[in-house]
């Protein structure tokens, strides 16, 4: 909200009844577009839609090709099978999967998501999971039963902009902290709760993707988990484990997750929307005994239960069904759209400019790639969208709104062929962009590189809370370069594999 509405607003409950198009653009009433903006709660004046979202309506075009988007596809699983499956669920047990159900989920589904997360080593009893309507209400209700408004979450930079959203609705900081190759670098964490604890801010946990990270495509390295999961308990800072992608690995590793080795101090998050398909909607949270009755509590005030069908037909599914086989086809599938797009950055990037950077994801649906010093991926969108190709700009996820020089690139929806050809589109617009500034110099100075190179000049990392204004260059935070981060920095660290 602008200056100008503050100034027009007075107190709540000042408007008269009526609802005349002139009573509400009388000062308390709010504006043409939203009579109710002054009654809306403090936490929903944060809520702002995604960079993501605002893209689907001209991302969706046949002409686009979207590299952005992050939808499984659906074209190799076995849609027949399913659709007995729905069927025989409906005639023979309709009267049970359509009626309401338990807050937690139910038992035999609980059950079969512990056998599910024993392939990564995860050992569980199904009385300690919690079904929820997909990961992203799990980490909704993990944030609603522990966070208070000004209280910090860590997050790696960049971070899933989901949990941003969540965070942000709940008035929630947060405090990024760089990865590299090997993913979160444990020495800043270490760094950035000291300093942040040191500022006397309340952190509630670390939320991270370990796996195939969504959106930068790096994996924790296993000497970095223990590391990482010793930090967290030496600050008494709990970890939130997201894990969508961690069975889809491209040389079928499994990474053993945080949680196998630290039961007590980690909240695992898990999906079945990349391993069967998002439209059931169903998610959990595998907690301690104590955090489970809470979530369970908010499940039940915010959905009464999760959906009963849903569960019912992936139940059956994984009862009936060789899971496993077919989770090895979206594998296969996914590899081959990797390599696709891989293949077309190693050949028409270095053309352009030799510090064009992409990381090399070894599972998962992401690359993240960096570009040149001085370079707007944001900026550069809208030539993108009229060369009809789409991406997600950096600044996404960045609570702080830095990311610029980046972009995620998403494979797992497009066919190779199509990849291929948004990559070549994707390659033309850097190109002229490149050409311009050849041409015609930088159109403004690059303060974000040469300004923010000092490490600890700040006491603790900077804390996005909530809506802010442009970001300030000379802010530093805990290996937290603004705008300079993953991917191709001669002079810094970022996953700069390509």
């Amino acid at each position: 909200m602008s200056a100008a509405d503050d100034n027009r607003l007075t107190a709540p409950g000042s408007d008269p009844a009526g609802s005349s198009e002139s009573a509400a653009l009388r000062p308390g009433t709010g504006s043409r577009l939203d009579r109710y903006l002054p009654r809306y709660a403090a936490r929903a004046h944060s809520m702002t839609s995604s960079e993501i979202r605002a893209l689907f309506a001209v991302a969706s075009r046949p002409e686009v090709v979207s590299l952005a988007g992050g939808m499984p596809n659906l074209a190799d699983l076995p849609l027949d099978a399913v659709g007995e499956l729905a069927a025989d669920l409906i005639a023979g047990s309709g009267r049970q999967s359509l009626q309401y159900g338990s807050g937690q989920g139910e038992p035999f589904l609980r059950e079969l998501i512990c056998d599910v997360m024993a392939v990564s080593g995860i050992s569980a009893h199904a009385d300690d999971v919690v079904v929820t309507v997909g990961s992203q209400q799990a980490l909704d209700l993990v944030t609603r039963i522990f966070c208070d408004p000004g209280d910090v979450v860590v997050a790696e930079a960049p971070s899933y902009v989901g949990a941003l959203g969540v965070f942000r609705s709940y008035q929630v900081g947060v405090a990024h902290v760089e990865m590299d190759d090997d993913g979160l670098i444990p020495e800043l964490l270490d760094q950035a709760l000291t300093a942040l604890q040191a500022a006397g801010r309340r952190v509630k946990f670390l939320y991270t993707i370990p796996t195939f990270h969504n959106p930068a495509g790096v994996s924790l390295a296993p000497d970095r988990r223990r590391e990482v999961a010793r930090i967290c308990r030496e600050h008494d800072v709990f970890v939130v484990e997201d894990d969508p992608y961690g069975l889809l690995g491209f040389d079928a590793t499994v990474h053993r997750p945080l949680r196998a080795d630290d039961p007590d101090n980690v909240l695992y998050l898990g999906s079945f929307s990349k391993t069967f398909a998002p439209g059931t909607r169903i998610g959990w949270v595998l907690a301690p005994h104590g955090v489970r009755e809470k979530l369970v509590l908010a499940q039940e005030s915010a959905t009464l239960c999760p959906p009963i069908l849903s569960q019912h037909l992936i139940g059956r599914y994984l009862q009936t069904q060789d899971w496993m086989s077919q989770i090895k086809v979206f594998r296969e599938m996914y590899r081959e759209r990797r390599d696709a797009m891989l293949d077309s950055l190693s050949e028409l990037m270095p053309a352009i400019h030799p510090d064009i950077r992409w990381t090399v994801p070894g599972g998962g649906f992401y690359v993240w790639l960096t570009l040149p010093a001085g370079m707007d991926a944001k900026a550069m969108q809208p030539r993108a969208l009229s060369a009809r190709v789409a991406y997600v700009s950096g600044t996404a996820f960045f609570a702080d709104g830095f990311g610029s020089r980046s972009m995620r690139l998403s494979y797992c929806h497009p066919t190779p062929d199509r990849i291929r050809e948004g990559v070549r589109r994707l390659a033309g617009v850097i190109r002229a962009e490149t050409d311009i500034r050849a041409l015609f110099g930088a159109s403004s100075p690059d303060v974000l590189t040469d300004r923010q190179d000092q490490r600890g000049a700040a006491a603790a990392p900077d804390v996005a809370e909530g809506e802010r204004a442009a970001p300030d260059p000379s802010v530093v935070r805990h290996g937290v370069r603004p705008g300079v981060r993953h991917g191709g920095d001669a002079d810094g660290p970022g996953p700069a594999t390509r």
